[in-house]
């Protein structure tokens, strides 16, 4: 970076000192490297010119008239008169104030930028940047643009007083417009970005990105070392700590930034297009439209069979036992795994409150040429990764984070697509004493009632109100090997029959298994898996899942939204309503006489 849009100083016109290692890396490379030191990764800091030079599409970048606001409307002077500290900012960095507004093309795709430059006294906010703030975001509303922001600020101007105070309010109102008009907000959070910038716009992009190696606060680690005398913890303020406390949704390297952009404003666009299925079409999957599909076993799996019957040489469906294990197998596609094979997916995270819950994944995704907001319970594979997943149990910070995504959804336009799989919420102290029931009811009350299709499809274990706060939808899918029930059988078990041994019998009882449900009008569809089930062909699964996706996103996206809520509503109201299952659908393979004949619910073992 220059001199003159730095404090970090060259050694030489030519070679550039590294402040943090001490390297000195010559000019050109530097350039190169986008300003990162090469030997440490030190992100150096950029002039709001540089910073957009290096985000948008070359020479697409066109400034916004900007509109006068007084210079010093206190007559404020400290050492140095306020006028002529301005005076002084605009003689080094060229710019009028510590905001660059603008058009631009990422990626090809149309925005407004608002950029700071913290070589503008600080990157303060006074009157003149709350007025440029404002300003891009009604230029983002005129257009029908999405808005990007990148901060780079100490905080509020001191010398313009309360008048620099109330730039807050009128920057989050701004915000808030912009959320109303249905319109993409990413606020990039640069090195440093603290104090009433933070507390108003900056935090209020419906995505949040850090830099690498950005300080992003309220109080400054000085102020509170000096006013509550605290130790601050190692990395606190950092980029990776934001993230791990749910306070952004991404950190990404400097590099990285601009195609995560055009990524971003190619969903917000709906500038998609459908990617070719990853595997052939190789069989049916049951469609509402289908009378004999619903419940007679009519609907076919990827290898030809219909659904739920086991092999060629039987006639029976698979004993609910075997269906529960072959759900909980470690080895079936995972989220990540089936979110992997859609068009595109931008994951993100936190719930901007406490932290981010791996045990809920969310985000912008792209499937069949539309765009979705994608949500999902993750396991994983391994032990390793199963444990760092709380094997997909979420907590109340999970379904925090997916009912932002699901109002950010709504802003947006975009049908929300839930992947469901966990054995419940998870069951600890913190998350009692942290409200799981209460978010679990908010986030069944918010899916509810959203103005855009939802999507469910249950492609493992669907438990309880864990799995029904990601399943409140208009259309429910379930896998063939999955199921969704009020409780595990082994609790069943434990309650009513008092022994662990009556599991097998329990899951009978439940009737748990998508035949099932799907007689019982609790699903819509049941989606073939390979023989053997998902985890026996990935990747012929996932394309099966996909596709049934489509087809009900198809269909629901058609409905406007007065019919789309009608219909919701009468589903809901109904529940239950439908007569229940009088004849077994499966054989029991206990028998009238089998060996839990002994128990009977409610009695000791």
């Amino acid at each position: 970076m220059t001199a003159t849009t730095s404090p970090e100083k060259a050694a030489s016109p030519t070679w550039v000192r590294c402040t943090r290692c001490g390297a000195s890396v010559y000019h050109r490379r530097l350039a190169r490297e986008l300003q990162v030191c090469p030997e440490c990764g030190h992100h150096r800091r950029l002039g709001a010119r540089e910073r957009i030079a290096q985000l948008v599409d070359d020479a697409s970048f066109v400034d916004a008239p900007s509109r006068p606001t007084a210079d010093d409307p206190l007559g404020f002077i400290d050492s140095v008169r306020y006028v002529d500290r301005l005076a002084a900012a605009r003689a080094t960095t060229g710019e009028h104030d510590a905001v660059v507004v603008g058009t631009a093309t990422v990626e090809s795709h149309p925005a407004v930028l608002a950029v700071m430059d913290f070589a503008f006294m600080g990157g303060s906010m006074g009157v003149a940047v709350g007025e440029a703030v404002a300003s891009a975001a009604d230029l983002a509303m005129e257009r029908g643009l999405p808005l990007v922001v990148v901060t780079a600020s100490g905080g509020a101007r001191m010398q313009e007083g309360v008048l620099s105070l109330l730039q807050m309010t009128r920057t989050a109102h701004a915000m808030a417009l912009l959320r109303e008009a249905g319109l993409l907000s990413v606020c990039v959070l640069t090195d440093p970005t603290f104090g009433g910038v933070t507390a108003s716009f900056a935090s209020l992009g419906d995505v949040l990105v850090a830099e690498q190696e950005a300080l992003v606060g309220f109080a400054g680690p000085r102020v509170i070392a000096q006013t509550v005398r605290e130790e601050l913890p190692d990395g606190f303020q950092g980029a990776a700590s934001l993230l791990a406390n749910g306070l952004v949704d991404r950190v990404e390297p400097r590099e990285r930034l601009r195609p995560l952009l055009g990524r971003l404003l190619a969903l917000a666009h709906g500038e998609v297009a459908p990617a070719p299925d990853a595997a052939p079409a190789r069989g049916a999957v049951a469609t509402p439209g289908d009378a004999t599909a619903r419940g007679s076993g009519a609907a076919t799996t990827p290898d030809g069979r219909p659904v739920g019957e086991e092999s060629p040489s039987t006639d029976a469906r698979p004993d609910p036992w075997q269906v529960v294990q072959r759900a909980r197998d470690p080895q079936r596609p995972t989220a990540l795994d089936q979110l992997a094979g859609f068009d595109d997916f931008v994951e993100l995270h936190g719930d901007r409150a406490q932290r981010d819950d791996p045990a809920v994944v969310g985000g912008l995704a792209a499937l069949g040429g539309r765009t979705v907001m994608a949500l999902a319970h993750q396991k994983g594979h391994e032990t390793r990764e199963l444990v760092a997943h709380s094997f997909g149990m979420p907590h109340p910070e999970g379904y925090r984070k997916a009912m932002r995504l699901m109002r950010l959804a709504e802003r947006l336009g975009v049908p929300v697509v839930t992947l469901v799989d966990t054995p419940g919420a998870y069951p600890g102290v913190a998350a009692e004493q942290g409200g799981q029931s209460v978010t679990i009811a908010e986030s069944i009350a918010t899916s509810s009632r959203l103005r855009v299709p939802v999507v469910s499809v249950v492609t493992g274990e669907g438990g309880s109100g864990g799995a029904l706060a990601l399943a409140t939808a208009d259309r429910l899918l379930v896998c063939e090997n999955a199921f969704f029930s009020v409780i595990s059988p082994e609790g069943c078990a434990a309650i009513l029959w008092r022994s662990a041994e009556a599991a097998p019998h329990a899951a009978r009882a439940l009737r748990l298994t998508a035949p099932d449900l799907l007689a019982l009008g609790v699903a819509d569809e049941v989606v073939a898996e390979p023989r053997g089930g998902a985890q026996s062909d990935p990747e012929a699964a996932t394309a099966t899942v996909r596709r049934a996706i489509a087809a009900s996103l198809d269909e629901l996206c058609a409905l406007d939204t007065g019919e789309l809520l009608a219909r919701r509503r009468a589903r809901h109201r109904a529940a239950g309503s439908r007569p229940g299952l009088v004849e077994p659908s499966f054989p029991d393979p206990q028998g009238p006489h089998g060996p839990l004949d002994h128990l009977s619910p409610g009695s000791s073992s």
